[in-house]
């Protein structure tokens, strides 16, 4: 520390000396022609070339200096030399950081160890950097630091930069995959003065002007559904949800979410899209339809398996949990922990966790869920107790969620009162979804896909922070006096 002390206050002296001799640190535009990468892939034996990026290394001999410059796309040799940069600019040069950004313009050429370089001409301090940047070998291994500070982690860990670039290929994939099936993109509120189409604790704020208390939204379902009924057919909206609950390597906060709506279809056809949409996704992403995951291999072929919610659960506890009349009994009984508020639905979501999901690798539709776990789907045909709906399980972690939606406006009625009897609710009932009902909404198939969670697999990521940018943290303070992160 004391060494890293001393090598920051030798740089803010360096800095100090660059401002006294007017020499100009924190440069202005300087837009680069092509990429690093493109013109290493186009490389052309003399042509000149504009370059900008982060000097990642300084190798000095004599009278002529090595470096290499980094771009977000890839990084290249640079190359100067007393005689053509001048001695002003050359002395400037050997007292860069590693860190430090550089505007560049040069031709290219191929050093006498057959590497592709660019031969400076002309060089432009665009930033000067004041911290210190990780070793060169050991990296940035920190977890904690790597995720408060991500701007660290995404310089000195191409693989990092390397995953975010796949989340935004991931989403741009599955815009263009649902447009070209004719869904249009709509965007609804994140501030709702009833939060609903989830069960879950919203985050509560408050608008002056309106003296209104407004919820983050926990889902956009229930204005998806109002386009609906206004005559829009297939909807999707990739979204930010707001969930005031815990933290851990798959639950984040704050998280995005692909919700779409297909009016005049069904479970059978969010079962289909889903299958087409995250195959073409991993055939995009990783050029195969089977992907490594840890130690193994998650494989996509097509047909998916499908096994009963109920069915599951007897199989691997020996209990019939759809005739059973005490559940809490039954979940202590197999030393299933639960808390002390919880309801029947917490209760068997919680043996599913505990029993049935360690089992789901490869993708695994869980079909004929309880009707006391799903309140804005359609009733199985045939069942008074069931309800069409799926939850889609890759890698011991749920991916996606869908329905046949109820468009029943009374049945709806009665299942939200018998919820929010059930929970000990006090908010008020949504009527104006209620009312959007009475319209008339068209028979429907919803699909909600956790973005954060795809991205995961198909970057081969086992921690939901590695996977976004800047995930919620507890305050520095609170790692200081020993609480640790979840």
């Amino acid at each position: 520390m004391e060494q890293l002390n001393e090598i920051l206050k030798e740089r803010l002296e360096k800095i100090k000396s660059f401002r006294e001799k007017n020499l100009e640190i924190y440069g202005g535009r300087f837009l680069p022609k092509l990429s690093i990468s493109e013109i290493l892939e186009h490389f052309e034996e003399g042509k000149k070339v504009r370059i900008a990026g982060r000097l990642m290394a300084i190798r000095s001999h004599g009278k002529s200096s090595f470096g290499d410059l980094k771009d977000q796309t890839g990084r290249v040799q640079v190359y100067l030399k007393l005689d053509a940069v001048g001695e002003e600019n050359y002395q400037l040069f050997q007292k860069l950081d590693l860190g430090d950004v550089l505007g560049v313009e040069g031709a290219l050429f191929t050093s006498k160890t057959g590497e592709k370089s660019v031969k400076v001409e002309s060089f432009k301090l665009l930033s000067k950097i004041v911290q210190i940047l990780p070793e060169k070998w050991h990296g940035l291994k920190d977890v904690e630091i790597r995720y408060r500070r991500r701007y660290l982690d995404l310089i000195v860990n191409d693989e990092v930069r390397q995953t975010f670039k796949m989340r935004s290929d991931i989403i741009r994939s599955t815009r263009h995959f649902l447009d070209n099936k004719g869904f249009m993109e709509v965007e609804t509120p994140m501030m709702q003065q009833i939060p609903g189409g989830a069960k879950a604790e919203p985050f509560k704020t408050h608008h002056r002007a309106l003296h209104l208390d407004l919820f983050l939204r926990v889902a956009p379902e229930l204005y998806l559904k109002r386009l609906l009924v206004g005559g829009f057919e297939k909807v999707y909206e990739i979204n930010r949800n707001f969930r005031n609950e815990g933290i851990s390597v798959k639950h984040n906060p704050e998280f995005t979410m692909l919700e779409l709506y297909q009016s005049y279809a069904d479970l059978s056809d969010m079962m289909d899209i889903t299958e087409e949409m995250m195959t073409h996704l991993v055939k995009e992403i990783r050029e195969k339809e089977s992907i490594p995951y840890g130690d193994g291999e998650l494989n996509f072929a097509r047909p998916w398996k499908r096994i009963g919610f109920y069915d599951a659960l007897r199989e691997k506890t020996g209990v019939d949990w759809r005739s059973c009349n005490n559940l809490r009994k039954e979940a202590e009984r197999l030393k299933v922990k639960l808390e002390s508020n919880y309801d029947d639905v917490d209760i068997l979501n919680e043996v599913f966790d505990e029993f049935v999901e360690p089992e789901l690798v490869n993708p695994t539709f869980v079909v004929d869920y309880p009707l006391i776990m799903s309140p804005l789907a359609k009733r199985k045909p045939g069942t008074t107790d069931l309800v069409e709906r799926f939850e889609l399980f890759v890698a011991h972690m749920e991916l996606a969620n869908a329905f046949s939606e109820l468009n029943d406006p009374e049945d709806q009625r009665n299942r939200f009162l018998r919820q929010k009897e059930m929970l000990g609710e006090h908010k008020q009932l949504d009527e104006d979804f209620l009312l959007a009902l009475e319209y008339g909404m068209p028979p429907a198939g919803g699909l909600g896909i956790g973005i954060d969670r795809l991205v995961m697999l198909l970057t081969n990521q086992h921690s939901i922070r590695d996977v976004i940018l800047f995930p919620q943290l507890k305050p520095e303070v609170q790692l200081e006096e020993g609480a640790g992160e979840a």
